[in-house]
């Protein structure tokens, strides 16, 4: 089991940055392929980035690519993603996904643990 727990997220301007934290507790974190996801209110959970189990490779939703960034530090169990240039659509829920079925992956159904998510809200 891992236990995955989202921060970073809060109220900030449009155009302005926020970056989330996941961190992973329970089980050794270098095996999993991560994930991040958003959930906008009436609106199904969609994909966002990836990035593999060493970190060399990442994926981007075209919606965010250019504008947000995935890392990891697999010594402190956590990945990240830095948001900039934030849009009043990017307001949402967003979940950090971990699985170990693929090295990285934009399908929800290869993630097997999902945090609590953190709400990030983008005013005008």
């Amino acid at each position: 089991q891992v236990q995955l727990v989202e921060s970073g997220g809060g109220l900030v301007q449009a155009g302005g940055s926020l970056r989330l934290s996941c961190a992973a507790s329970g089980r050794t974190f270098s095996p999993y392929a991560m994930g991040w996801f958003r959930q906008a209110p009436g609106k199904e959970r969609g994909f966002l980035a990836t990035i593999s189990r060493s970190g060399r490779i990442t994926y981007y939703a075209d919606s965010v690519k250019g504008r947000f960034t995935i890392s990891r530090d697999n010594a402190k169990n956590t990945v990240y993603l830095q948001m900039n240039s934030l849009k009043l659509e990017d307001t949402a829920v967003y979940y950090c996904a971990a699985g170990t079925r693929t090295d990285y992956s934009r399908f929800s159904y290869n993630y097997d643990y999902w945090g609590q998510g953190t709400q990030v809200t983008v005013s005008s």
